[in-house]
């Protein structure tokens, strides 16, 4: 029987090794936003991912890679604002951290000191280490993401299931191996086999995340508005919908507008 990790009163980076060490799950959860994040919080998310996800979902951009640094220190600020408990982490965007070790300490930096948050991620393995190494000497903790990387679509040029084949699941546990040797405090794995999610788990000592990897993984993380529903133009494999707001934000829509034009909306009761 594993410890709860429900009454901290705040989720730090040594309370998911802990968490990993005794077997309990961590949950985590995208937010950009003040009101949003509050809720989550709340509610007892573990980890909250102010995700480059947000040029989605909140700008209605068809990849993640136009959102900007400035941008993405904005959605961090606002979550930062609301959330007490779950640790707090932000991706850095397209274009602040590959190839140059020196911009991607600046843009890690910034997003500390501008969002306050607790950490930034990144997606890649070996070729980013240097950065990785800049970022970490500064004392900013780094999440890694592996697998599906989204900011390397066009590299893709396709969001099927990544590493099914022997070569790229060799690899990917490589560079799992290099971001944990570097010192990532966790892993995000994307949409890869669950056979390799469990394997990448069970060969690292820091906690790994899954979207689309499995159930034997440390964690799950989803987009916010996918598991609620809101979106409903993206249904892959991995996503559970637990609710459809969609249908209910319109219901309630529909209705304040038949009782704006009938007249019903204000009543006596709702008017000085």
């Amino acid at each position: 029987m594993s410890t709860s990790f429900a009454h901290i009163p705040k989720v730090t980076t040594h309370v998911l090794q802990e968490m990993k060490l005794k077997g309990e799950k961590i949950s985590m959860l995208t937010a950009y936003d003040y009101s949003m994040a509050k809720i989550l919080d709340q509610g007892g998310i573990d980890v909250i991912l102010v995700g480059d996800s947000a040029s989605n979902v909140m700008a209605g951009h068809t990849t993640t890679l136009p959102i900007t640094l400035d941008q993405m220190i904005y959605h961090g600020a606002s979550v930062a604002r609301a959330v007490k408990r779950a640790l707090i982490v932000v991706d850095l965007p397209f274009g602040t951290y590959q190839g140059n070790s020196k911009e991607a300490l600046n843009s890690a930096i910034r997003i500390m000191k501008e969002s306050e948050v607790d950490a930034v991620k990144m997606e890649g393995g070996r070729e980013i280490v240097e950065s990785i190494d800049r970022i970490l000497s500064a004392g900013i903790p780094v999440m890694g993401h592996l697998g599906l990387t989204p900011q390397s679509i066009h590299k893709f040029g396709t969001y099927v299931v990544r590493a099914t084949e022997a070569d790229e699941a060799n690899r990917l546990i490589e560079d799992t191996l290099v971001l944990e040797e570097r010192g990532c405090f966790a892993i995000v794995l994307e949409k890869i086999p669950a056979s390799l999610g469990r394997k990448v788990a069970e060969s690292v000592k820091i906690p790994v995340i899954g979207i689309g990897a499995g159930q034997n993984v440390d964690g799950q993380v989803l987009v916010l508005h996918d598991m609620l529903g809101i979106t409903q133009d993206f249904s892959p494999r991995f996503l559970r919908r637990y609710h459809n707001l969609k249908e209910e934000i319109m219901g309630s829509v529909r209705a304040y507008i038949d009782d704006v034009k009938s007249s019903n909306f204000p009543n006596e009761r709702e008017q000085y």
